[in-house]
């Protein structure tokens, strides 16, 4: 039993004197959204200072692969932190570093050889966009200055991270710090015309953006994409042949391909990428969030040789790459992403994460008879339902029925946090069949709550 002194009450009102928390208006701290101290975490379960449990549904803001505390995530972090914490990477080395870079390069395949440490997924973004056009740069080609993103797109929230997303709650509060990509049509199915198939609304969207690299023909970089879903847009979704079309686009057009797999990747959508649904290969690839199954930032960037090879030249030539964080490709973080690639490549083979998409599938189908519930959709671990009025109408925003349905989730034990009115689910991947059932009927019940 707590004491007084260590339960929620205690921690809530201590974290409100001095945290300023991320992506949060403190005001709503905390009511009407409750603040949760959390003391420990094992497998895919969260606990609060008062001893409550929590289911976490959503992997802890995507990131948790295998669950809290694996033990062999956790025996890798506390040896290397016994033998070598962190050396800088500007003229060192040092073994995880090196014998992530290959595992990742052998993993992914070609054409990608060089491997560019990150510590967050903005900075990937911003690693792969400077990449793209300092490359452009070095071939002489300086009219390229512009990016092509998608609507409904997220990508982070450093600034040109934050540049490259659609998503009005970012570009109104800090549009005039912002670069101005050109945004194409987004191939979510559900925007699909009537009597469109997901697949031709995909194709069309393609033309729609092969359309746009014509006209501003010698000016665009790269397009910037999140392969397969759109997550922080809504959990939106689209066919993979819409990739397989714009890889041959960008193949013709002669600009980037920028695939942000950071959220979609490492296993998420049953396959190690997004993108090898589609069977392509992007020329800049950013993975993170997982990397290091939940334990410590880490992302990289992956690249081919013939970018690699535009930043060679002689000393003072301006071609070398200008980028550098103080904990570019630290040890300890590399020494987690082994483990946790151990145990992917063991889920991938024997079919762990196919079964359990399926499950997850099989458990949340019933919403599709919920007359407040429209568009279930899922891709691997991946699932996620939109919440509307009966006549298929949006809730009023001022309602916050999104809100409601955290608040009822929460009372009954999962961590479900809806995008605006869209419940999704993104658990860990290694969720049991009976964790699963537990998700699927309490997004249901805080769902039947929330719209009453």
């Amino acid at each position: 039993m707590n004491s007084n002194l260590d339960n929620n009450a205690h921690w809530i009102d201590r974290d409100l004197k001095v945290l300023w928390h991320p992506c949060t208006q403190m005001r709503d701290h905390p009511h009407p959204i409750p603040l949760l101290p959390i003391v420990a975490a094992q497998g895919c379960w969260l606990e609060d200072a008062d001893g409550k449990r929590y289911l976490d549904a959503i992997s802890s803001w995507w990131v948790t692969l295998f669950g809290h505390g694996h033990p062999a995530i956790a025996q890798a972090i506390a040896e290397q932190a016994a033998k070598l914490d962190h050396v800088l990477m500007a003229g060192f080395a040092h073994p995880p570093a090196i014998e992530l870079a290959e595992r990742l390069l052998k993993l992914v395949g070609a054409p990608m050889s060089r491997v560019f440490y990150a510590e967050a997924g903005s900075a990937a973004i911003e690693i792969a966009l400077k990449l793209s056009f300092h490359y452009w740069r070095n071939m002489g080609e300086h009219r390229r200055k512009r990016f092509l993103v998608l609507d409904q797109g997220y990508h982070g929230e450093t600034i040109g991270a934050l540049s490259m997303t659609s998503v009005s709650l970012y570009r109104q509060a800090y549009g005039e710090l912002l670069l101005e990509p050109l945004f194409a049509p987004s191939p979510d199915s559900r925007l699909a015309a009537a009597g469109e198939s997901a697949d031709d609304y995909a194709q069309r969207c393609a033309a729609a953006l092969e359309q746009m690299l014509v006209e501003h023909e010698g000016e665009v970089c790269a397009v910037v994409l999140e392969p397969l879903v759109q997550c922080a847009g809504g959990m939106a979704m689209y066919p993979p042949n819409y990739l397989q079309r714009l890889r041959a686009i960008c193949d013709r057009r002669k600009v980037h391909l920028i695939a942000d797999e950071i959220a979609v990747g490492l296993g998420r959508t049953g396959a190690l990428l997004a993108c090898d649904h589609a069977g392509i290969r992007p020329d800049l690839l950013c993975i993170g969030k997982g990397l290091s199954g939940g334990t410590l930032p880490l992302a990289a960037v992956l690249a081919p040789e013939h970018i690699y090879d535009s930043f060679l030249g002689e000393y003072g030539s301006g071609k070398a790459f200008l980028h550098s964080h103080s904990y570019t490709g630290f040890a300890i973080g590399c020494a987690a992403a082994l483990a946790t690639l151990d145990l992917l490549e063991t889920a991938m083979a024997n079919g762990e994460l196919r079964q359990r998409g399926e499950q997850l599938g099989a458990a949340l189908a019933p919403l599709q008879q919920h007359p407040n519930a429209r568009h279930l959709r899922r891709c691997g671990l991946i699932a996620a339902v939109d919440m509307t009025q009966a006549d298929g109408s949006p809730f009023p925003a001022e309602q916050r029925r999104g809100l409601a349905v955290y608040r009822q989730a929460l009372q009954r034990g999962v961590v479900l946090r809806p995008l605006g009115d869209t419940i999704y689910a993104l658990p860990p991947l290694s969720i049991s069949a009976e964790e699963i059932d537990v998700l699927a009927r309490v997004a249901l019940e805080s769902l039947e709550a929330a719209c009453a």
